[in-house]
């Protein structure tokens, strides 16, 4: 019988070099609102899927776009603002 034996060590030798750095984290972590108010806006329309949309349906939507329209514009104008050396003139 043969035994098949796991490559582990070959796969996960580069493991150290896969993580993600710090300034990649602070990215994921600036850019979370948007995630959260997209995941919003995308289970509103999940409800909608299997039933004709209400209008309470169609105002959780509508609000849920906003969130997520105004999420992008917070990110937009906080990166644009970091990027502008001595402030916005």
């Amino acid at each position: 019988m043969d035994h098949i034996v796991t490559v582990q060590d070959a796969v996960t030798a580069f493991a150290d070099f896969m993580e993600p750095t710090n300034a990649e984290l602070d990215a994921i972590e600036q850019e979370m609102p948007v995630v959260l108010a997209d995941v919003e806006l995308l289970d509103a329309h999940i409800i909608t899927l299997d039933r004709t949309p209400t209008e309470l349906d169609h105002r959780r939507i509508r609000r849920a776009r906003h969130r997520a329209l105004a999420a992008r514009a917070a990110l937009v104008n906080r990166t644009a603002s970091a990027s502008l050396p001595g402030g916005a003139a």
